[in-house]
């Protein structure tokens, strides 16, 4: 955007609270334009180190320019939420602990949701790394829970006098899902408010999700608590919002479906412009000049400027 429509986007955005991140000092874009973005580090630093682990969000913050730590959740059999991309032991990245990885076949029983959270520390998804992420360093780690990565990065946080995060979390579910991989997308949705509000970050956090019913899950629970749509499709943005019953706070498509119509469709709403996966410095600064509001990236270490 330029001119006086990209005044006037700037001028509002800068006047409201941030929806899946704090307010930040604008930078300065490629052609000289001063913008507010806010860069997430996806499942921490996944180019870097393992997904959604306390190692891997504690090294997104040593990237001055992250403000947000996005990450996914899922719920165990005692209602622990623990951070997971998939709802079960991945045969790509998890072992057990003696070593031995998980099979393809195995990983069809493995569901987070079955298991205690004790059990689900037995199992390392670190150590083997990531084929499609050959700069990650492997280590030995398990998923975490929610309450320990807010621990570990609060404190962290203490320690070297850092801004404390935003958390951008996402409700992995899906209605075929329900009550088998994970608890049905209500009591989903009440435990992760619940932690929230018992972590005392309800205000520090966003709940997205590419789950309708999710999303009209928490805002019935809880109208006051932030909203992303995740979008993964080319419905458009008009035939993706009518698909939850209330406005989000965010839309958050993919970031090739991102182009200057989109921007301006989604600020005529009055929405935030928050696309992902973007890993090339390229791709980010031709998307803070098409004015986006945040970039989330596997890589924050290629966040231009950093």
């Amino acid at each position: 955007m330029r001119g006086i429509s990209y005044l006037f986007q700037l001028t509002f955005i800068s006047t409201i609270l941030w929806s899946c991140g704090p307010q930040m000092e604008g930078e300065e874009n490629r052609t000289g334009d001063m913008k507010i973005v806010d860069w997430q580090g996806h499942r921490g630093a996944r180019g870097l180190l393992p997904e959604n682990t306390i190692p891997s969000f504690l090294k997104a913050l040593e990237f001055s320019k992250v403000r947000t730590l996005e990450m996914d959740a899922a719920i165990t059999k005692d209602s622990v939420v623990v951070l997971s991309h998939e709802p079960w032991m991945s045969h790509s990245i998890c072992s057990r602990m003696e070593g031995l990885p998980v099979t393809e076949e195995e990983e069809k029983e493995l569901f987070i949701y079955r298991m205690t959270y004790d059990e689900v520390k037995m199992f390392d998804c670190g150590s083997r790394g990531n084929e499609q992420f050959p700069e990650q360093t492997p280590m030995q780690v398990y998923k975490p829970s929610l309450a320990e990565v807010v621990e570990a990065v609060e404190n962290y946080c203490i320690r070297t006098s850092r801004e404390r995060p935003f958390y951008n979390i996402e409700i992995k579910s899906k209605p075929e899902w329900d009550n088998i991989r994970t608890p049905d997308v209500q009591t989903f949705a009440e435990i992760m408010i619940q932690e929230l509000k018992r972590l005392k970050i309800t205000d520090k956090s966003c709940i997205q999700s590419f789950d309708p019913r999710a999303l009209n899950a928490v805002h019935a629970i809880d109208s006051s608590i932030k909203t992303a749509l995740l979008v993964d499709n080319i419905d458009g943005v008009e035939g993706n919002l009518e698909k939850i019953n209330f406005t989000p706070d965010t839309y958050s498509p993919h970031y090739k479906l991102v182009n200057s119509g989109v921007v301006k469709e989604v600020h005529n709403k009055g929405l935030l412009l928050i696309p992902w996966t973007v890993n090339s410095r390229e791709d980010m600064e031709d998307l803070v000049d098409l004015g986006v509001d945040g970039i989330i990236t596997d890589y924050p270490n290629r966040i231009p400027g950093n």
